[in-house]
Formats: structure tokens, C-alpha cells, sequence
């Protein structure tokens, strides 16, 4: 056995292998220590921590993307969506593209502000917390994201593993007993220094609270400036997009304090160990989400924590990016754990150039906008008309104009052009593909050419706009070719003529299934109803990115497609929807 698995590892150069071989050793030393050594206990110490020790790393098959969870004061707006939907974008590209996927969304349920909004309702916490994450857990449904795990903070489970961390850094000497006075803001879950306060109130806008002399215990913060900075230099990829990290890296400069990491004000927390008259600091409690809906602290090898950790990337807005990049890898390190790989923090949205804001009644609403204009359309609006990262402008009028333009116009015209003379020239059965030319072998091979590209901009940049641009390029190629190739022209000039309408347009839908799959992450209905329109199987297999560049999976001639349906109807602009001057409420329905 042993020999075996050590020609796999000179053969393959297969790590894993090795440490399957010292697991199974260590398993069968104390019978070796007690047949050969019975009077050697340090052998058999040894032998017993090995066996606990050993891992199976985490390898590049594996990728673990996460939204953070959403606090539950409040239903969904159009920000909880947009985060949730970047994750689900790039989450749904790596499966296609073979990797083992660990998406992660859920709700934050404890602190202050739960509590009080609980109270305002004269509700007991839980039930308020249950009423408000059943409506994020059906913005799930409704624009049709794929987390693997909902995680919610008042599950047993992860009390326990919030518990176990704070109890692995009190272990480490990082948590000190003290009394905390400043400026605390309910709605942020934060405390700020007066230097912070923006005419008394937060950076965010948020009004701030004086917590006279709370007893409190303390996070060793200061401890972890100069690692902080020593992280952020050395892996420049940390934090994106480059001007958050700067940000970032001055607020590090400007000199850390000590972090207050308990309340004793509330009781709606998890209460911390061995001293239940504390709550944990909300934002303790909620960052160690990421790692207890791995199973944390499992030891076993084959646990999700062991298999997913760290993370690829936590994707975040720009207003919690201090928490994720200064004190979660901070909180990190105390612990003893490895840290995640990447933070991106995107930014904020805008309507008509307004802020949004309840008070002026320019809020947007992802249900109302799915109801109206369609997943798909929500979906491909809110991913390709902003940098990922930079800040955003909503409005009906441009979604509705870069749908049609993009969607309609283009991607399903396209679609429906090819489908139509084949229904129309061939019986509806595929032609079959006849001698190329250089034109054709440009379409055929566009989406070959991009993909790694296309890897690039999801997996390592995030910057989904740049693959939405990208898989756009390759419908424009599209439209290009049968409007330069036009087979109703070319199958009237005879026999041969028939033959080459019938490459042209086997061409077009073979590029065509292509473009359908790359665009499955963004408009999964439309891309859906698409490749089952061409007959491309419902399965793993034919729906990869594998069966872009396998070329047993191209269509085959003679395969019989369904009469064309629009995929992507033509939208209309709701004229009372249209853009007012900036700061102005949007117009309802009859007033």
C-alpha cells in the first residue's frame, strides 16, 4: 500500500498522497510502539497528535466565495442584491468552469439595533429575526441565486463556533477585561473617535450615541498595526478595488486602539463564555459566519473547514470594508488562522443621480424590479452597467435601454435570425458544416480565444462589467458575420450555394451554443431557454465551460430545433418610471 501511494507521488507529484501516507501511519503506530516499543509513551503521544494533525488541504478545485450577511433590520434593497448577485455570478462561472464551489449568504441577527427594532414591533427578537430573514432568503428565490449555505447567527451551531473563537483568543492572551466611553452608532454596529464624526454624526450619515463607562472586554488591536500593514504590502491583492486598499492602509497608518468586543448594555447577543453577563460584539459574532458554516472548529479531515478555508474572496460594499480588512484579519491572527485570500468592496448606487434614501422615496426595490423587467434583464443590468467596485447610477430608463440594446436587440436577434432560416431553409434540422473560411474559423474560435480572459476578470479581478463586455464581443462578432455572410442571399446561387447557407448557419448556432453557456451566469433563464432551443443537453456535461473546447459536444447536423421564441422580449418604459430632476421621489401610480 505504502509503495503504491509512494510511486503516485513520484509520478504526480501528488501532495495529498503524502499525507495520506503519514495519516495511515500515524493510525498504525501505537500498534507498532506497543508490539516493538511497549514502554516508549512518548511514541505513542506523538503517533495520537499526528493523526489529529494531519489535513487534507484545501486545493485549487476548490473555491469559497461569500456575501457578508445582512443585517435584518430591514427588507432587501437593491445594495443586498447587488452583493448577493456578484457572488452568484462569479460562483455560477467556477462551476461551470469545474470547480468546487462554497457560496455563502445569510442574515446578521443579533446586536442592538435588532433588539430595539424588535421592541419598536413588540416582538420577541426571534420572531422579528424570523419574519425579516424569510424575506432575504426569498430574494434568493426570486432572483434566482445558488447558495450553497444560508446561514443565520442565531443558529445553535454557530453560536458555539462564535464561542470557540472567542475562547481561542482569550487562550492567546488577546482579550483583556476593561470599561469602554465614546461615541457608539446603533445603526452602523460601530464604534468611532471623535475625530471620525463627520458634524456629529458617523461617516456614514448615521447618528452616534455617548456609552458612558460600559464594562467591556477588549481586542489587543493596537498589536496588529504593523502585521496589518506587512499583510497589505506584501499581498497587494488583498483588498480591491486599489483605491479602497489605500484607504484601507491610511487608516492602519493613523494608528489602531485597542477594539471594545462586548456589551453589557443588551442582552440580544451570544453571551461569552464563562462570563454570560457579556454579549459579543455584534461584528465579532457576525464575521465568524465565514467560518462556522464551514463546520468550524471541526477537526475533521475531511470537514468543510479543513476543505473550503480560507476563503477565495469576500465580497463586500465599501461601508464594511474597515471591518473585513483590518479587524477580521486581525481577529484572524490571534486565533491562530489561515486568512482569507482576497476582500473586493464594491460600491454604492444612486438613483437618477440621487442618494437613495427612504425620507425621499427613491428606494429601489429588487422585487419590484424582477417583477416589472425580468430576472435576466435585473440581473444583466445591475452587472454590466458599473465597474465592479466603483459606485452606480440606477435608473428605468438606462436598464431598459441596455437590455433592449444588449439583450434583445443583439443577443436574442441573433438567436432568433439563425434559428428562423434554419426553420425556414432547412425543415428546422441542423445543416451540416461544410468547408471553412478564415471568417469562419474567427466565430467559431471567439470564445476559445477569450476564456481565459474571461477567468481572469471573474476568479482573479472580479470585474464581472468586463465579462459581460467580453461574452457582448462576441454576439457583435456574430451579428458581423451573418450580416456580411447573409445565407438568404448565398442559398439562392445554386446548389453550392445551399451548401455554404448551411455552413454559415451551422456556424452561427455552434458559436451561438458557446456564447450560450458563457452568458448562463449572468441570465440564466434567457442562456437556458436558449441552448434548449438547439437541442444542447440539460446536463453538466454539455452545459461547461469544458463543452466550449470539446468538440464532441458542438451541435450535430440533422438535430431537429424547436420553431424560435423570443428569449429576451423587447422592453417598455413605464413613462410615470421615467427620470425626474436629481433628488426628486419617483412617481407613483395614480397620484
Amino acid at each position: 500500500f505504502f509503495l503504491n501511494k509512494f510511486f503516485r507521488i513520484k509520478a504526480m507529484k501528488n501532495t495529498c498522497a503524502l499525507f495520506q501516507i503519514l495519516f495511515h501511519l500515524s493510525m498504525i503506530a501505537p500498534r507498532l510502539s506497543r508490539a516493538f516499543c511497549p514502554s516508549t509513551q512518548k511514541f505513542n503521544s506523538f503517533s495520537r497528535n499526528l493523526a489529529t494533525k494531519i489535513k487534507f488541504s484545501k486545493t485549487e478545485e476548490q473555491f469559497y466565495i461569500t456575501t457578508p450577511i445582512y443585517y435584518v433590520n430591514d427588507k432587501p434593497h437593491i445594495g443586498h442584491a447587488y452583493t448577493t448577485l456578484a457572488c452568484d455570478v462569479i460562483a455560477r462561472f467556477m462551476r461551470l468552469d469545474g470547480k468546487d464551489v462554497m457560496f455563502l449568504t445569510g442574515t446578521d441577527e443579533h446586536g442592538q439595533k435588532v433588539q430595539e427594532s424588535a421592541d419598536k414591533r413588540g416582538m420577541e427578537p426571534i420572531e422579528f429575526c424570523d419574519e425579516v430573514s424569510s424575506s432575504f432568503r426569498r430574494l434568493v428565490d426570486v432572483m434566482k441565486f445558488t447558495p450553497d449555505r444560508f446561514i443565520r447567527t442565531t443558529e445553535s451551531s454557530h453560536c458555539s463556533a462564535a464561542q470557540h473563537f472567542w475562547s481561542k483568543l482569550d487562550e492567546n492572551k488577546s482579550l483583556y477585561l476593561g470599561t469602554y466611553a465614546g461615541w457608539y452608532s446603533v445603526r452602523d454596529e460601530a464604534f468611532y473617535a471623535e475625530s471620525e464624526l463627520v458634524d456629529g454624526k458617523a461617516p456614514t450619515g448615521a447618528e452616534v450615541e455617548w456609552v458612558e463607562k460600559e464594562p467591556s472586554y477588549f481586542f489587543r488591536l493596537s498589536e496588529y498595526q504593523d502585521r496589518l500593514l506587512k499583510l497589505y504590502e506584501e499581498n497587494p491583492r488583498f483588498i480591491a478595488p486599489e483605491s479602497r486598499r489605500n484607504e484601507v492602509i491610511s487608516f492602519v497608518k493613523g494608528g489602531l486602539k485597542d477594539l471594545s468586543v462586548s456589551r453589557t448594555s443588551f442582552s440580544w447577543g451570544v453571551p461569552v463564555p464563562d462570563d454570560p453577563g457579556h454579549v459579543m460584539y455584534v461584528w465579532v459574532d457576525a464575521l465568524t459566519n465565514y467560518i462556522s458554516a464551514l463546520n468550524y472548529p471541526s477537526s475533521k479531515t475531511d470537514s468543510k473547514f479543513n476543505k473550503f478555508w480560507p476563503a477565495d474572496v469576500h465580497i463586500v460594499g465599501k461601508d464594511i470594508l474597515r471591518f473585513h480588512a483590518v479587524y477580521w484579519p486581525a481577529l484572524l491572527m490571534a486565533a491562530e488562522l489561515e486568512l482569507p485570500k482576497r476582500l473586493h468592496a464594491h460600491g454604492w448606487w444612486t438613483r437618477d443621480g440621487a442618494k437613495i434614501s427612504k425620507s425621499v422615496g427613491n428606494v429601489v426595490d429588487p422585487f419590484e424590479l424582477v417583477e416589472k423587467y425580468g430576472v435576466d434583464q435585473t440581473r444583466y443590468f445591475l452587472m454590466s452597467e458599473v465597474p465592479f467596485g466603483a459606485d452606480g447610477d440606477f435608473s428605468d430608463a438606462s436598464l431598459v435601454l441596455k437590455c433592449n440594446s444588449n439583450l434583445s436587440k443583439q443577443f436574442g436577434n441573433l438567436a432568433q435570425r439563425t434559428l428562423s432560416l434554419i426553420s425556414r431553409n432547412f425543415e428546422g434540422a441542423v445543416p451540416p458544416q461544410g468547408e471553412l473560411t478564415d471568417e469562419d474559423r474567427k466565430l467559431l474560435f471567439g470564445a476559445e480565444i477569450i476564456l481565459d480572459s474571461c477567468r481572469e476578470q471573474i476568479a482573479s479581478s472580479q470585474r464581472i462589467d468586463m465579462y459581460c463586455k467580453q461574452i457582448l464581443s462576441l454576439v457583435q462578432e456574430g451579428n458581423k458575420y451573418i450580416d456580411e455572410q447573409a445565407p438568404w442571399k448565398v442559398r439562392k446561387e445554386g446548389s453550392d450555394g445551399l451548401v455554404r447557407a448551411g455552413t454559415i448557419l451551422y456556424n452561427l448556432m455552434e458559436s451561438l451554443r458557446k456564447m450560450a453557456i458563457l452568458y448562463l451566469p449572468i441570465t440564466p433563464i434567457g442562456a437556458s431557454k436558449m441552448l434548449d432551443s438547439m437541442k444542447v443537453p440539460d446536463s453538466t456535461e454539455f452545459r461547461c465551460i469544458q463543452a466550449i473546447l470539446d468538440p464532441t459536444k458542438s451541435i450535430k447536423a440533422g438535430t431537429m430545433i424547436d420553431e424560435p421564441q423570443p428569449v429576451f422580449p423587447r422592453l417598455e418604459l413605464d413613462t410615470e418610471l421615467a427620470p425626474g430632476p436629481p433628488g426628486s421621489p419617483k412617481k407613483k401610480k395614480g397620484k
